[in-house]
């Protein structure tokens, strides 16, 4: 081995994890920043303390899976720096800069593994920022680590895995479910079904959930266009299009919502990484090679913030980021064990494409999304005054946030950045491709002034720049 290393994953899921102990059992204590109070990430999120659920509760068929990779990382205690409840707010120059229980940190790697996961895609449709309205992810979590709906009738409406299995633990746990509503027709999983069945049991457990929420009687529909969620102080309906063009609503004090699992990619990109266009994503992401190096040495990408491939693929591809990362510092690595890895993911990849093909993005959202509708809650900025940026002669999605302030507020862009590109990508009649995306700026979450002020007395030169 040359020389100390001083090694940080970002993220404790299955890709965190799995890379966690691939190097602890090797004699390095890896740095693990995690933003839960416990690791497992939101596929495996733990229950609070206080609670007692069995796992089959909470998970399912994943149940033996969230309990060995929780096992395993427990293990690991006095063998990582583990540090939970931590967020990184800004990379630069091989230095972390994090906030947590123990304040604002400085930590300083000479190699460094981003398994960031993902968060749900955001597609804003009106009525979307009313109480009562939640993405797929959130009213998981709400679920998992509260114990609790989101509701007393929950709709859920969107396309995706994550669709079927929240409204799914939703009715399995005894909450009201008013509708499913799926945007994606039978017709187009007919084409992809070989594609399919490589995934295995994925796929089976998929149309279980499927088949149970029709057996079970749950309102269920395929190929429906979401009109609008409706409501004056708080959700009371959603309105939707079925497939012969006659508009329907139902009744509901809750809406969960959500079209698949984007990565989150901005630590990738303030660490330096070259970033690419990635057109099943429709959005871009951070290049990596087979075994997760990206295109900086010393940066190694895992999980669904490298491209989302589902918690199986996360802990292959923790797995072999950490030992590309041990073959770079001339430790000796099984090859075999990479060889079989790769080929998983292999599997798992095609089976990746046919599910985005069956269960595709919903074509004409954003030719059909009414001025009004609110894109950037953080500063108000429509639909309307996205498409009204063009004027400016802007197909570039940085220019037309200095024109609309789109993607300026707490969020940086993470919710709304994706959605404003396909409005200016529909108005100006350009691929997705050529409006680029919003360049990740720190701090990628919010601060607290009290941090900020810390921040500015500890390091001024880098505090300039927030």
């Amino acid at each position: 081995m040359s020389g100390e290393q001083n090694i940080l994953i970002i993220g404790a899921g299955p890709a965190g994890s799995r890379a966690a102990e691939v190097l602890a059992t090797r004699g390095l204590k890896p740095v693990v920043v995690d933003e839960a109070p416990a690791s497992g990430g939101q596929i495996y999120r733990r229950q609070p303390a206080s609670f007692c659920r069995p796992a089959k509760l909470l998970y399912g068929f994943e149940s033996a899976k969230a309990e060995a990779l929780h096992q395993s990382f427990d293990n690991l205690r006095d063998l990582v720096d583990y540090r939970p409840d931590t967020s990184v707010w800004s990379i630069e120059h091989n230095v972390a800069f994090t906030f947590g229980p123990d304040g604002v940190r400085r930590v300083p790697f000479t190699a460094l593994l981003l398994c960031t996961g993902g968060v749900d895609r955001v597609l804003p449709m009106p009525g979307w920022t009313l109480p009562g309205a939640y993405t797929l992810g959130g009213s998981q979590i709400a679920l998992k680590a509260q114990g609790c709906a989101i509701g007393k009738r929950t709709a859920f409406i969107g396309s995706g895995p994550l669709l079927y299995l929240v409204a799914y633990q939703y009715a399995h746990a005894g909450a009201k479910v008013a509708a499913v509503l799926d945007t994606a027709k039978l017709a187009d999983a007919l084409p992809v079904l070989p594609g399919l069945f490589s995934g295995g049991k994925t796929f089976f457990k998929g149309l279980w959930y499927q088949n149970w929420i029709r057996l079970n009687g749950l309102h269920f529909k395929r190929g429906v266009r979401p009109i609008s969620i409706e409501g004056d102080v708080r959700v009371n309906g959603l309105r939707y299009r079925i497939a012969s063009g006659a508009e329907q609503r139902v009744d509901c004090d809750a809406v969960a919502f959500g079209w698949g699992v984007k990565p989150e990619c901005q630590l990738a990109e303030l660490a330096g990484c070259e970033m690419r266009f990635d057109r099943m994503a429709r959005q871009w992401l951070p290049k990596s090679d087979a075994e997760g190096r990206s295109s900086l040495a010393g940066v190694y990408l895992a999980g669904d913030g490298a491209g989302v491939m589902g918690a199986d693929a996360a802990e292959y591809r923790g797995e072999l980021a950490a030992l590309a990362l041990l073959d770079d510092i001339g430790e000796a690595v099984n090859t075999k064990r990479r060889e079989t890895l790769k080929s998983r993911l292999r599997r798992l990849q095609r089976f990746r494409v046919a599910l985005e093909r069956a269960l595709p993005y919903p074509d004409g959202w954003a030719a059909t999304l009414p001025d009004n509708t609110i894109i950037c809650r953080c500063e108000g900025v429509t639909a309307g005054n996205i498409r009204q940026s063009q004027s400016f002669d802007t197909e570039e999605i940085n220019r037309a946030k200095a024109f609309t302030r789109v993607g300026m507020g707490r969020c940086q862009g993470r919710m709304c950045g994706i959605a404003a590109a396909e409005i200016l990508a529909r108005e100006k009649g350009i691929p997705l491709s050529e409006v680029g995306r919003l360049r990740g700026q720190a701090p990628v979450k919010p601060l607290h002034i009290g941090i900020a002020g810390k921040a500015a007395r500890d390091d001024p030169e880098r505090a300039a720049s927030i």
